[in-house]
């Protein structure tokens, strides 16, 4: 079986913390990946997690969260992260030129050797809108990871989807730089509007079997994690994702 995180992310609507942790744990997840919400009292946060026999290896860190070096490895440190990922740009610090892109990746490489020197892996976790080609025809996600060529890439498979990309091609020509992947399902079109069109793991359209094969055999992923962005019930999130995932070899 292909061991799955949870997004802790995808629980962010069904509070608190402290009760949904047993609730993975009794699962059998093993693994949680943090979200920068949830690092304002990391040694909380730590206890909580050894006290329900759960490893945090990964975690999403916002941009100005990273630029605050100090804290942010104080908080890896103690949470005793492997890998950290930046997650996310909102519009404004986006462009339809190369501008702000290139601007973007300069900057995460420039972060990047900080927190690698630090014994981190670093790197980018896409959204769809890395897939939309610039006003030159280039794509966002090229010029990140070309202009930023030391830095990871924890792929959201769906996002890539969503972003209208053939993740298996992503996967044949950077496979060797996707360290984790997002393991996400899609609802069929018309369904689960009440979720943002998303579904649990093995419910939706993607073809997580074949998927999660390539994933293994074409790209480095050391972390595969299970979320939903908006799901109705994370319990059943949780649930019917890694029953799905015990099928994998």
């Amino acid at each position: 079986m292909t061991e799955l995180s949870f997004q802790l992310y995808s629980a962010r609507n069904f509070p608190p913390l402290a009760d949904f942790l047993p609730k993975l744990a009794a699962l059998g997840y093993k693994q949680v990946e943090g979200y920068g919400g949830l690092y304002g009292d990391a040694g909380g946060l730590a206890a909580q997690l050894k006290s329900n026999g759960l490893a945090m290896p990964t975690g999403h860190f916002g941009l100005d969260q990273l630029k605050d070096t100090a804290t942010a490895l104080k908080t890896a440190e103690t949470i005793g992260m492997k890998k950290i990922y930046c997650p996310y740009i909102g519009v404004e610090d986006r462009s339809t030129d190369d501008s702000k892109w290139v601007e973007l990746a300069e900057t995460l490489a420039s972060l990047g050797e900080t927190y690698t020197k630090a014994g981190y892996g670093f790197g980018w976790h896409n959204h769809d809108f890395e897939f939309l080609p610039t006003s030159s025809g280039r794509l966002p996600m090229d010029i990140i990871l070309e202009t930023a060529p030391d830095i990871e890439w924890e792929a959201d498979v769906a996002w890539i989807v969503r972003g209208k990309a053939d993740p298996i091609a992503w996967f044949d020509r950077y496979g060797s730089r996707i360290t984790a992947v997002h393991v996400k399902d899609i609802a069929p079109a018309g369904e689960n509007a009440n979720e943002d069109g998303w579904a649990d793991v093995g419910h939706g359209r993607l073809d997580w079997d074949n998927l999660i094969t390539k994933v293994t055999s074409k790209t480095k992923a050391e972390y595969f994690v299970a979320e939903h962005d908006n799901p109705s019930d994370a319990e059943r999130f949780a649930s019917r994702s890694i029953a799905t995932a015990k099928k994998w070899k």
